[in-house]
């Protein structure tokens, strides 16, 4: 036995244990798949079908060994509301009908059939997810499906790509990511993403708003020198079976999947940008999950929240000094590293003695194999979660959030000169495309 066909053999057993992937996956065939795209489906026959069309827009060489598994998934019964499992009904025979080759009032010409499609069913009586499951046992169901998928085809290091049932690719999608991985060690990517602007000026303000502050805090995750400094859009992901194996698999979150399991990723392995091709996530608002884009638009569109603010940009800064005080003073003592960290913000001092550093850092410090491996462990502690904790944290204690046009110059000087005033949607959109801009092209 080679040691693919061994890893094979462990990534087989290690799904079967998880129990994810026990519905049947409908389709034509998987001989020859040696990359999956994963789309949770919960009502979206509106969508899914263009979805499927940008997909089926890539070329043939790469549609040929990919399959494109849908969980059309959602909970029994009142957590789920009636119109969005009858939607769902909608959707799968419409699947079923296109994977047996037939033609549907979704997809008249038959462009989807030049996709190998797959289905599974988590919606129907008896299959439905848990009560307090969501996306995040979707895209598990599917990517630990997949990751068989793969394995059973001899590739334990074959692409799962993550997409979902709102958002459209370009038709070099699935080239550019195969491209990346092929000359690129790390175990996963994020692909780059830009939200398409809605003609309507109210949703059009809100959902740039929405972008902005992702990027401003990317970016200000970068400032700071944090390598959980990454977009987690869940449409964005990719990781090879090995490293979704590393990483613990998807989790099974209701909402915030897509962070915690880039967070692992990190962990575990490396995760590189792919700046080659993009994706557009839907710019709806929707009650679907508690946050994300959709509840964020929703929020700020009926009032309950603003975009307008983000996160003081000195957070960031007080983040940075911290990750550095601790990275450029890996031998000194945790009561010597609080003390530093007080001087930098009483508040940051504060913090990081309720996180418990006083006790943790003496057992890293005892544990690491050498310094090297200290860094590591200390970012493993005080991870992306932590960081945003930190942040939250100052927030609250002092300060207070900016206007997201003062906080993004503040942040970044180089931001915003030269972006057109004549009009709030002129500003944003100059704005929004120069930090488009700077994320792709950082470093």
């Amino acid at each position: 036995m080679t040691a693919d066909e061994r890893r094979c053999q462990r990534f087989i057993e290690w799904v079967e244990k998880r129990g994810s992937a026990t519905r049947p996956l409908n389709g034509t065939g998987t001989e020859g798949i040696f990359r999956a795209v994963v789309i949770p489906v919960l009502a979206e026959r509106e969508n899914l079908f263009e979805t499927l069309k940008s997909l089926a827009k890539n070329p043939a060489e790469q549609l040929k060994d990919t399959l494109v598994i849908c969980v059309v998934n959602n909970r029994a019964e009142p957590s789920a509301r009636a119109d969005q499992i009858a939607d769902n009904q909608n959707v799968l025979q419409n699947l079923d009908q296109i994977v047996q080759g037939g033609l549907t009032p979704v997809d008249p010409d038959g462009e989807i059939s030049a996709l190998r499609l797959a289905y599974v069913d988590a919606s129907s009586p008896g299959q439905e997810l848990g009560r307090k499951m969501g996306v995040g046992e979707a895209r598990r169901i599917g990517l630990d499906t997949a990751l068989g998928v793969l394995c059973r085809n001899g590739s334990p290091d074959g692409l799962l790509i993550s997409l979902d049932g709102d958002s459209l690719v370009e038709p070099n999608y699935l080239n550019a990511i195969s491209q990346h991985f092929a000359v690129s060690d790390a175990g996963a990517g994020v692909v780059a993403f830009a939200h398409p602007v809605p003609e309507d000026p109210v949703h059009r303000e809100a959902i740039q708003l929405y972008e902005i502050f992702l990027r401003y805090h990317e970016l200000g995750l970068r400032t700071a020198g944090s390598p959980f400094a990454l977009p987690t859009v869940g449409s964005t992901i990719v990781a090879r079976g090995g490293a979704y194996v590393a990483a613990g698999g998807m989790n099974r979150k209701q909402a915030g999947e897509d962070f915690y399991f880039i967070q692992q990723l990190v962990k575990t392995g490396s995760v590189a940008r792919i700046d080659t091709t993009t994706v557009f996530p839907s710019a709806r608002a929707s009650d679907r999950v508690p946050f994300g884009t959709g509840a964020s638009m929703g929020r700020h569109l009926g009032g309950g929240g603003d975009l307008r603010t983000v996160y003081h940009p000195e957070g960031y800064r007080i983040l940075g000094a911290w990750l550095s005080l601790v990275l450029n003073h890996l031998e000194a003592s945790a009561e010597e590293l609080l003390k530093e960290g007080a001087a930098i913000a009483p508040q940051l001092g504060t913090f990081i003695e309720e996180q418990g550093f006083q006790d943790v850092w003496p057992k890293l410090q005892q544990n690491a194999p050498d310094l090297e491996g200290l860094a590591a462990q200390f970012h493993r502690w005080f991870d992306g979660f932590k960081s945003l904790k930190l942040i939250h944290y100052l927030r609250d204690h002092g300060y207070r959030p900016m206007l997201i046009e003062d906080a993004v110059t503040q942040l970044l000087p180089a931001v915003g000169v030269g972006v057109d005033g004549s009009s709030v949607s002129d500003r944003l959109s100059g704005l929004l495309g120069q930090l488009r801009a700077r994320c792709r092209n950082w470093g």
